[in-house]
């Protein structure tokens, strides 16, 4: 997984942003062939780290409610996508389960 780092932005503001090395090491661990970046399990693993990312954010700021409703709809997505893998390619589903630390 990689680190969400906060960066300032041109308002002074924080804002979350991933580094491009550590999103190509997570689609590394995930693809399925040399220039896969789309396939399901690709995204459920890049879904997770944007959703970790969120969680620790919404633990500082509690009152951010936008967002809390994209980090809702982060997780729909997800939830969609695994159930896909899950009735496509169980045993992809499993493996994926597993490397994520996702309980099921």
């Amino acid at each position: 997984m990689f680190v969400i780092k906060y960066e300032k932005s041109k308002g002074g503001e924080k804002e979350m942003s991933a580094s491009e090395n550590e999103k190509q090491k997570v689609i590394g661990d995930f693809k399925l062939h040399d220039k896969d970046t789309g396939s399901a399990s690709v995204q459920i693993a890049l879904l997770t780290t944007r959703i970790n990312g969120l969680t620790e954010h919404l633990k500082i700021h509690k009152k951010d409610f936008s967002s809390r409703v994209g980090l809702l709809q982060l997780v729909s997505k997800r939830r969609r996508l695994l159930n896909y893998l899950k009735r496509e390619e169980f045993k992809k589903y499993k493996e994926v389960l597993e490397k994520l630390n996702l309980r099921k």
